[in-house]
């Protein structure tokens, strides 16, 4: 006899607990997570309605909205009206060494990472295509405003940002820049700081210098390679932080 959908989502909802209002964002995530492990969902499985996460959580709807918004966008739910959450990516926690939250964290900034690494190899190398001098101008300049940050020992990160914000622009394709906020912030809203890392990427910055001078140069090749080296390097950076886990 098959299981009555209605009373499956009832345990679902039942093995939730309250969360203290002074909790935010990932605390939703936690207990999401933890819903997930115990009743044991699967791939294809649905998930409660807002409505019925949020009463149990004791927060907001908004809130519940933005988190499975985060994991929609990363590609750990889908969600429609017809057929509501579904789980597509596995969760569970048979590993000993990798909490199954930082699990989920890792991979979803794997993913985000790979796809945000495309947009921006193509940026690069339409930057050093179409900038103009003014453009190229910019770009060195917050490139020496973003090593100057970095050979300090201070937060570079808002610099860093301001770096790639300026060949972005060059590229003369509006999307490309649009795209990767977007990518960017879909993680960044549940995930402040990746593995409480807030300077995570941190040993690719003296590999922009090469970006710098390729786009500036008009080294179409050479900008493409820099970026790709970039990308890596971060890719490597997040893989050894699991590891270590």
């Amino acid at each position: 006899m098959k299981n009555n959908p209605s009373q499956n989502t009832n345990k679902l909802v039942n093995s939730l607990r309250p969360i203290k209002k002074r909790t935010r964002d990932m605390e939703v995530i936690d207990a999401l997570i933890a819903m997930i492990e115990q009743a044991g969902l699967k791939v294809g499985d649905r998930l409660p309605t807002e409505n019925e996460l949020a009463k149990q959580l004791e927060v907001g709807r908004s809130t519940i909205r933005e988190a499975l918004k985060a994991w929609q966008g990363m590609g750990i739910i889908t969600r429609n009206k017809g057929a509501g959450t579904i789980l597509e990516a596995e969760i569970f926690s048979n590993s000993v060494f990798v909490p199954i939250s930082l699990r989920l964290e890792a991979e979803s900034l794997l993913r985000t990472h790979s796809v945000r690494g495309v947009l921006e190899i193509e940026a690069s190398k339409l930057a050093a295509a179409n900038a103009n001098d003014e453009q190229r101008k910019l770009i060195a300049a917050k490139f020496d405003i973003l090593i100057d940050e970095f050979e300090k020992g201070n937060d570079w990160r808002a610099a860093d940002a301001e770096f790639h914000t300026a060949i972005n622009d060059a590229s003369d394709n509006p999307l490309f820049g649009q795209m990767i906020n977007q990518l960017h912030d879909v993680f960044h809203n549940i995930y402040e700081e990746p593995f409480g890392q807030a300077k995570l990427g941190q040993a690719s910055i003296p590999l922009h210098r090469a970006l710098s001078e390729a786009v500036v140069k008009g080294d179409v090749d050479g900008a493409g390679r820099a970026m790709q080296a970039i990308v890596d390097l971060v890719q490597t950076e997040v893989q050894a932080m699991i590891n270590e886990q």
